[in-house]
């Protein structure tokens, strides 16, 4: 009769022990359970950057919209001031158009940019020189971007013989020198944009 360590030495050659298979089945459960817990993850971390990838395009398209559409304000004349009339909340002046892909066509323009709901609404119309006995153009509406809890707009500018200083409000024959758009979102804090600040940059008429 063999010795005890023989045969266990011969039962080991021959496979692995209940014990063994069950420790092994365990490690590998966990093993897969944090493969499954990193997809997880990683599913929900790829699905929220394209979530910020696409708000962060809109954001800039509208950025850029802005900016020109405030470069290019129409500084107006002494005969025919500018027009600018701005709240904390609403814009309204003339400018030049250009076709952003956002239906705005070309030319000059009455424009006026606030919120709706939780919508940054552009209302736009044709500007028209020569006085005409019909109706004026209604106005058309483009919606911007959505989620904007509320629009802040601030104006850098001198009042008479005050220092320049940005002022909650403007309207007057002359253009501020800074226009300050600061949009709130709605969404939480992962959804942020800097304020938008630009200058009118068309210079006035002399007449």
């Amino acid at each position: 009769m063999r010795p005890l360590t023989a045969r266990r030495a011969a039962n080991r050659q021959g496979g692995f022990t209940l014990l063994e298979v069950l420790a092994a089945l365990v490690v590998l459960g966990f093993v897969v359970a944090g493969l499954s817990q990193g997809l997880r993850f990683g599913l929900r971390a790829m699905e929220r950057q394209e979530r910020l990838s696409v708000q962060r395009g809109d954001v800039e398209a509208v950025d850029r919209l802005l900016r020109r559409l405030v470069t290019h304000m129409d500084p107006g004349t002494s005969r025919d001031p500018s027009g600018l009339t701005g709240g904390g909340g609403r814009l309204a002046f003339v400018t030049q158009l250009a076709d952003a892909g956002l239906e705005l066509g070309t030319g000059a323009a009455e424009v006026s940019l606030g919120t709706e709901g939780k919508s940054l609404v552009l209302l736009w119309r044709p500007v028209r020189h020569v006085v005409s006995l019909g109706a004026m153009a209604p106005s058309r509406r483009v919606s911007l971007i959505e989620g904007v809890e509320r629009l802040e707009v601030r104006y850098w500018g001198a009042d008479g013989n005050a220092a320049p200083a940005w002022r909650d409000a403007w309207q007057g024959p002359v253009l501020p020198l800074l226009v300050r758009i600061r949009l709130v979102f709605s969404a939480g804090p992962e959804r942020r944009w800097p304020d938008i600040v630009a200058g009118p940059a068309r210079p006035r008429p002399w007449s």
